[in-house]
């Protein structure tokens, strides 16, 4: 009688928290999207950092904040010399599109520029302008063409590039989840329920996170959205996975379908919390990071792993128990039913067992020598090396830089005292790389010049003219003199994520050490699991530098890659160990740790590499939007979750498991040993 009664109720209590969980999704895609926060500077660093310093004094200067520039560039198609009736063709036409200043034709007259002031605005004012102004120039003199390039045109094509990306990206990833989930289970229930729980977690965090970034005063943008919906999605289908494998693990323990969900509830309740807990601090400490960028990932991250969290413990479970064993159809477990899901990971824990040494010693080799391919790493993308496929203005700046110095497409800009202008001038140009020193505005009080470098905006030679910039102007005016423009803030952006390096990773190390501790209740252990993890992410970052430089032609790494990618590896790779620990230490309370782990290995074999192979496939995902940055943090991501899934849980942690015995546990130890 009281299991007739309980039924019924313990259903109606999951249909409310499925409307609920609805109602929440519904409200958070239907509020009205904020307006977007204004970026502190140019960069998202702080107004203190010089380059911030010069952007906002700049512009105080007369004219200098209504307007931005547009470089237009001209050519013959063949390459050879434009003639004079080209020319004549090409002043006319920049006359007619507002150029005020004369078109500038190089010595070789292979390239003409005209610089085209643009009204400013924020950037999709921007683009509608630079939009318009590529279609004004459909209409040029037989066997010219153009290209929009400068700073302007990189904003735009910046945001043309996210145009339908975030959708692409979403459908993409879905397509791809629910292949994962069909070969898993092979079951249309369980391919259908979780997909729709994971898609509405991953929209209601894009539609909440845009509310909370817009009140904190955080930018988003394309590379925020992109990177929390990927991470949304593959840690809310890894919390799925391992509530379906428990609960299909307790239905061939217990008749009743609502008591068994329940006690999978309870058992994977910890592992997730301490999961998410752990990826939840470590994008807190994202928080202390310079650029607003990195911050605004940090706080739509945090959002979206709560979330997943949230529709892992209440939300799929509600939903599930609608539907009782039905949801596993057609491969419905029943009572007594033999598990057949872990006979490989047993097999291959028995082999681990034989000789732990030899297969860790081995193991250790090969990912040391994948981490060897790391050193030669190069870090620092020039501006036009940001984009996988070439926009127009990264081909507008390459045809401008045969004929012009290169740094013209975004010059450096100083900003001084007034009364010290021409020793500005005269110091800047004495210093190397300097091609031009033209003067911009000036008020009574300030004077800056737009300097035109030799070298490419953001590559290394930019870098050590902007350095040697400032260090010459120091002496200028008691040091009052400052260096700013698109290659010092790149400069700039640089030192911060130097900085950014080597304030947080060792933070994120503690706390996840800390929280190891905590759920394993034990020292040696959570040291182990962390330097097997550490070791994972350095093989994976050597694999995929070897992936960058020699298949798919990468010049160098984004400064932001290194430390997202071990952020978001150490604290999953953490996941799948927490995964297997913690069952290990449940089976090695009554078995042994040998037998525990064993048996651990067995039964959530399957689950995590499912989980992993998932995660791998979501992360690669990013490659679908067009940046460098993204595509590089995707591929790192999966390789190392790969190895991590594939090498370091099923074979190195519990071969350290076998060696050392209730030793691993220490300074706690299992009730037994199995030894």
């Amino acid at each position: 009688m009281f299991r007739a009664k309980a039924l019924p109720s313990s259903r109606l209590v999951a249909v409310i928290f499925v409307l609920l969980g609805l109602a929440v999704a519904a409200v958070a895609l239907l509020t009205p999207k904020p307006e977007a926060a204004t970026p502190r500077s140019a960069t998202g660093l702080s107004s203190s950092v010089e380059s911030a310093q010069v952007e906002r004094l700049r512009d105080k200067l007369p004219g200098a904040a209504d307007e931005t520039s547009a470089l237009i560039v001209f050519n013959r198609a063949d390459g050879a010399a434009l003639d004079a009736a080209q020319q004549a063709g090409i002043r006319e036409r920049a006359t007619a599109l507002g150029v005020r200043v004369p078109v500038q034709v190089s010595e070789e007259r292979t390239v003409a520029l005209a610089i085209l002031t643009l009204p400013a605005g924020d950037d999709d004012q921007t683009s509608k302008q630079v939009d318009k102004l590529r279609g004004d120039l459909e209409d040029l003199p037989s066997g010219v063409q153009a290209a929009v390039t400068g700073p302007a045109a990189f904003t735009t094509d910046l945001v043309r590039v996210f145009d339908g990306a975030d959708t692409n990206l979403i459908m993409v990833t879905a397509i791809v989840v629910a292949i994962l989930l069909l070969i898993t289970y092979r079951s249309p229930g369980l391919v259908l329920v979780p997909l729709v729980v994971v898609g509405l977690t991953e929209q209601t965090t894009t539609g909440l996170s845009e509310q909370v970034l817009a009140r904190l005063g955080l930018p988003g943008g394309g590379q925020v959205s992109g990177i929390a919906s990927v991470l949304v999605f593959g840690a809310a289908t890894d919390y799925a996975l391992l509530l379906i494998a428990r609960y299909r693990e307790q239905l061939r323990r217990n008749d009743d379908a609502l008591v068994a969900l329940q006690t999978a509830v309870r058992r994977v309740a910890e592992p997730i919390l301490a999961s998410g807990g752990t990826v939840i601090g470590a994008l807190a400490l994202l928080l202390l990071a310079s650029t607003e960028t990195l911050q605004g990932i940090a706080v739509s991250c945090i959002i979206g792993i709560a979330f997943a969290m949230i529709s892992g413990l209440v939300v799929l479970p509600s939903a599930l128990a609608l539907f009782g064993r039905r949801i596993f159809w057609p491969f419905v477990p029943r009572v007594g039913d033999r598990a057949s899901e872990g006979k490989l990971w047993g097999r291959l824990g028995t082999a681990v067992l034989k000789r732990p040494a030899l297969v860790l010693v081995a193991s250790l080799i090969v990912l040391s020598g994948l981490a060897i391919g790391g050193l030669g790493a190069r870090t620092g993308l020039a501006q036009n090396e940001q984009f996988r496929v070439e926009p127009e203005a990264v081909k507008g700046a390459k045809v401008l830089a045969q004929a012009f110095p290169a740094g013209s497409t975004d010059p450096v800009v100083i900003v001084g005292p007034a009364a010290a202008a021409d020793e500005i001038a005269r110091v800047a140009r004495s210093v190397d790389g300097v091609a031009q020193v033209n003067p911009d505005r000036k008020s009574d009080d300030i004077v800056s010049y737009n300097v035109v470098l030799s070298s490419e905006p953001g590559s290394a030679k930019s870098f050590d003219s902007v350095r040697g910039l400032r260090s010459a102007l120091d002496v200028v005016d008691g040091g009052s003199v400052l260096v700013g423009g698109g290659p010092a803030e790149t400069l700039d952006v640089d030192k911060a994520d130097q900085r950014d390096r080597l304030l947080i990773i060792p933070l994120i190390l503690l706390l996840v050490g800390a929280v190891l501790v905590a759920v394993l209740r034990s020292v040696l252990a959570p040291v182990l699991l962390l330097l097997t993890v550490i070791a994972s992410f350095f093989a994976s970052f050597g694999a995929s530098w070897l992936l960058f430089d020699h298949l798919l032609g990468f010049p160098a790494l984004d400064g932001s890659v290194f430390l997202l990618s071990f952020l978001f590896l150490v604290a999953l790779g953490v996941d799948y160990n927490i995964f297997l620990t913690t069952r290990a230490r449940e089976e090695a309370a009554t078995a042994g740790t040998r037998d525990g782990m064993l048996t651990a290995l067995r039964v959530t074999g399957g689950v995590i590499t499912s989980a992993g192979l998932l995660l791998a496939a979501v992360f690669a995902v990013l490659g679908v939007l067009p940046l460098i940055t993204l595509t590089q943090v995707g591929v790192i991501v999966c390789v190392g979750v790969l190895l991590d899934t594939l090498l370091v849980r099923t074979v190195v942690v519990p071969a350290l498991a076998f060696l050392l015995g209730d030793r691993f546990w220490w300074p706690g130890r299992a009730a037994r040993s199995a030894a």
